[in-house]
């Protein structure tokens, strides 16, 4: 797809303008059950089930196949008896991460090939610094080789490094992109938002179709946005809240969707194991609360699109 400047001022109005055809909704999926210990098949499946009915997707986004007593192998075959896709990640910060994540994809890449939707090695590498652009494309090509043929293959990464062309040198190489954009973490208050949001995926994309010569060449994805719902997680002018949360699922995230874009939510459900955090302003920066539903899988507040 191609943002245009019309596209842009178009959503900004909110989710009431709609394009022909909607684009695809999904959710990043955590590995863990509210009391740290890993999910199995069935509780994939119980997560699945939520999913699916309160929000009719069917797709999720995970970020490291080998963890978590090997996540591939209980997640594919809940996905595959519920109707789900999923993007298998691999963490390549670490060689031993990198190579056990490969490892356990390859162990069940033929067997669940129509279940992968597509493979994303790496998850904001780039924005953390931990590879250039040709050092993460040599990781890519390396997967590549390892795959069969007709399983995408894609990083994911903050918007930023799409834009200012940290991320030229891995283009070649890849199938499919999941661009993050968080206006909670440009410390954007109720009033911008969403125009933040659309603003910061506008930029990314632009920046790509040009470096490849046009739209469509390359799958894209808004990889990752969300907003906190605990009262008193802060950022600049970004304050958490169960209404600001509702209020920009529905205005930026299925506004995008509505659009015709593709977009994974972060994320499915709360994580409360996760540890605290305090950010670079001094507040909290928890990550326990960006659920779209509660860590028993209640919602909290209407995810149609």
């Amino acid at each position: 797809m191609r943002f245009s400047t019309a596209a842009t001022v178009a959503l900004a109005a909110g989710p009431a303008v709609v394009s022909a055809a909607k684009g695809t909704m999904g959710f990043a999926l955590g590995m863990k059950m509210p009391n740290e210990k890993c999910k199995s098949q069935s509780d994939y499946e119980a997560d699945f089930d939520a999913i699916k009915a309160a929000s009719g997707a069917t797709i999720v986004r995970g970020y490291a196949a080998s963890q978590c007593d090997n996540m591939a192998k209980s997640i594919l075959p809940a996905a595959e008896k519920k109707g789900f896709k999923v993007v298998l990640g691999i963490w390549p910060d670490v060689e031993d991460s990198f190579n056990a994540d490969l490892e356990a994809i390859v162990d069940v890449a033929d067997k669940y090939k129509e279940t992968i939707y597509a493979v994303t090695v790496g998850s904001e590498t780039l924005y953390r610094g931990d590879f250039t652009g040709p050092e993460l494309k040599k990781k890519i090509d390396t997967v590549r080789e390892k795959l069969p043929k007709g399983i995408k293959i894609g990083t994911a990464d903050s918007w930023n490094k799409f834009y200012d062309g940290t991320a030229n040198a891995i283009l070649p190489s890849v199938d499919i992109l999941l661009i993050n954009a968080f206006a909670f973490w440009q410390g954007a208050g109720d009033a911008n938002a969403t125009t933040v949001y659309f603003d910061d995926m506008y930029k990314a994309i632009t920046h790509v179709e040009e470096q490849v010569g046009g739209k469509d060449k390359i799958e894209i994805w808004n990889g990752e946005t969300g907003w906190p719902t605990a009262v008193g997680t802060d950022y600049g002018d970004a304050k958490g809240g169960l209404k600001n949360a509702e209020t920009f699922y529905k205005n930026g995230f299925c506004a995008l969707i509505d659009w015709g874009y593709n977009a994974f939510f972060f994320e499915a459900f709360d994580e409360p194991w996760k540890p605290d955090a305090i950010g670079d302003n001094g507040k909290v920066a928890s990550e326990k609360t960006w659920g779209a539903m509660t860590s028993d899988r209640k919602t909290k507040y209407s995810l149609q699109c």
